[in-house]
C-alpha cells in the first residue's frame, strides 16, 4: 500500500460505476481519483443529475463501484465482510444527508446515543457522550424532544451531532444544508466547520450552494464524468 492511501481518511481509486438494467447500461463515472487528508474539508459540486450523490454513497461504502477501489482508514472496503464494512463505517465514518433521518419514535439523545451503542458502549457511556455533544450544537434543552417537535434547523444540527459523536475520521455530507432557508443553512455549516477543526474530523460535502463550497480547502467539480479541481476564484 502506498502512502496516499496510508495517510489518507478516504481514498477513491480508479472508480467507475455503471448501472445495468437489462441489456441497458449507464455509465455515471470512470476513472476517478480522490485523496481526502485528514482534517481536510472537500466540497463536491456539479449538475443535478451529474452523480455526486453516487460518488458519496461509493466512497461511504453504502454502494459497490463498478470498477475501482475505495478505501477508508486505510482498508480496501471490498476485502472486508458486510459485518466488517458496517463495523468500519460505525467507526470511521459519519453521515449526515438533506433529510435528517432521525428516527421519529425516538428522542434527540437516544438517536444521538445509537452509533456509541452500535459501537459496544453502554446505555449510560453512550448517553453521557450524546448529551455532551447535543450540549456543543445548542441542543441540551432538547435532549427528551423526540424530531417531531424539533425545528427544521434543530433536527439537522441533532444529525450533524450523531454523525459526529464518535469521532469518525470523516464525515460524509450530502447536501446537509439543502433544506434549509438560508440563515439556518449557514447557522449549520458554521456548527460543522467548527466542530471540523475542534474534532479534526475531515469533511466532503455535496452541496449546490457555491458560497458554502468556497469555505472549503478544496472545490471538486464532477463534470461529464470527470472529476477536476476548481480554483476558488472560479466557484
Amino acid at each position: 500500500m502506498n502512502e496516499s492511501i496510508r495517510s489518507a481518511v478516504v481514498h477513491a481509486e480508479a472508480l467507475g460505476k455503471t448501472y445495468a438494467e437489462g441489456t441497458l447500461r449507464t455509465p455515471v463515472f470512470d476513472g476517478l481519483e480522490l485523496n481526502v487528508q485528514p482534517g481536510e474539508t472537500v466540497a463536491i459540486v456539479g449538475a443535478s443529475g451529474a452523480g455526486k450523490s453516487t460518488l458519496l454513497h461509493l466512497l461511504g461504502g453504502l454502494d459497490t463501484p463498478t470498477s475501482g477501489e475505495v478505501y477508508v482508514a486505510g482498508q480496501k472496503m471490498s476485502s472486508l465482510s458486510d459485518a466488517a464494512r458496517g463495523q468500519l463505517r460505525n467507526r470511521s465514518l459519519g453521515f449526515v444527508y438533506q433529510f435528517h433521518h432521525l428516527l421519529p419514535e425516538f428522542t434527540a439523545l437516544e438517536n444521538v446515543m445509537m452509533p456509541v451503542m452500535l459501537g459496544g458502549a453502554g446505555a449510560d457511556a453512550a448517553s453521557a457522550k450524546a448529551k455532551a455533544l447535543l450540549e456543543s450544537v445548542g441542543l441540551g434543552h432538547r435532549l427528551a424532544h423526540k424530531p417531531g417537535e424539533l425545528s427544521g434547523g434543530e433536527r439537522q444540527r441533532a444529525a450533524v451531532a450523531r454523525a459526529l459523536v464518535n469521532q469518525p475520521a470523516c464525515v460524509l455530507g450530502d447536501e446537509p444544508t439543502g433544506n434549509l432557508d438560508e440563515k439556518t443553512a449557514a447557522t449549520v455549516f458554521d456548527l460543522m466547520l467548527d466542530l471540523n477543526r475542534a474534532q479534526k474530523t475531515s469533511l466532503v460535502l455535496v452541496t449546490h450552494d457555491r458560497r458554502l463550497a468556497r469555505r472549503l480547502d478544496r472545490v471538486l467539480e464532477l463534470h461529464e464524468g470527470k472529476l477536476r479541481e476548481l480554483a476558488h476564484d472560479a466557484v
